[in-house]
């Protein structure tokens, strides 16, 4: 089975943890975990299957090694390559950009033949406006976490989450839920 390569960036550790925790629910064995700040465009060719991760900062600024790889990643073919996104945000200090750097980096990947996989709902989430819901719909681009108002739901929406994409993927190999 090919590893699926997970991307992401972080300044404070809230995106490299769930990242992590990402990694543990669909094994490591399965994904391996780069910091975005270490990478090449070259390191997207050694994976069909990724996971890109990133946070939102401030009003709706890209978290910051992403931001120094962003005239890269828009390099990138992604032809034949099928990613999920997840983002981080807060959807009450920063309601009006909640997961906008989600969405942008979406917006940049697609056009590069990416398919996407892990639409999540936005159905028990607060926000007044988010470039990472898709058009007329009710579905983020990916995964919403906030660590900051809804630490305590982190943990279920990453098991269901995991699941899903595992599904999505066609995956066979086993799958954990935690409590972390």
């Amino acid at each position: 089975m090919a590893k699926i390569g997970l991307i992401f960036g972080s300044d404070e550790g809230n995106t490299e943890a769930i990242a992590y925790r990402i990694q543990a629910r669909l094994g490591a064995d399965l994904v391996d975990v780069l910091d975005v700040a270490d990478i090449t465009v070259l390191d997207f060719d050694n994976y069909d299957t990724l996971i890109l991760g990133l946070s939102t900062w401030d009003f709706g600024q890209i978290q910051s090694d992403w931001e120094d790889f962003w005239g890269d990643v828009g390099q990138v073919d992604f032809t034949g390559k099928t990613v999920a996104l997840f983002g981080l945000g807060d959807q009450f200090g920063y309601g009006d950009y909640f997961l906008d750097a989600m969405g942008m980096l979406h917006d940049v990947i697609v056009p590069n033949g990416a398919r996407i996989v892990g639409y999540w709902s936005t159905d028990g989430y607060d926000f007044d406006a988010s470039k990472a819901q898709v058009a007329g719909e009710n579905l983020f681009v990916g995964l919403g976490i906030d660590q900051d108002q809804q630490e305590d739901l982190t943990a279920g929406r990453l098991n269901r989450w995991c699941r899903q994409i595992h599904a999505e993927l066609g995956l066979t190999s086993p799958i954990q839920d935690l409590d972390d």
